[in-house]
């Protein structure tokens, strides 16, 4: 991927982790109100906050692949396959930037974990 390629996506990694930063805060806040002290209320409640940890854990997990991303992007391995060494095409990264194996090497690692 060119330098300005590059570039555009560490932009857009920087604002899609401000926006899960955000988001973060918001689903902690959410889980930090208290319960209502109605029993029904409260199972709902308690219910809500099971679908809203899940959306938590999902976010933490693509800051983790962002912070990631850009430290590969830092050390020059960006676009770089981390199995076999041989660039990543473009269009993966276009599509999927946490990506760090080629299209080959990342079907393979699929294949050996369902095995």
């Amino acid at each position: 991927m060119d330098e300005k390629n590059q570039e555009r996506l560490r932009h857009r990694l920087y604002q899609k982790r401000r926006e899960l930063s955000a988001r973060l805060e918001r689903i902690q806040a959410n889980l930090q109100r208290g319960l209502d002290a109605d029993s029904a209320e409260r199972a709902k409640q308690l219910e809500d906050s099971e679908v809203v940890d899940a959306l938590g854990n999902d976010a933490r997990i693509e800051l983790r692949q962002i912070a990631a991303t850009l430290r590969r992007m830092d050390d020059d391995k960006f676009g770089v396959c981390a199995s076999c060494g041989s660039s990543i095409e473009d269009a993966r990264l276009e599509a999927y930037p946490y990506a760090n194996e080629c299209v080959d090497c990342a079907r393979a690692s699929e294949a050996k974990s369902r095995s």
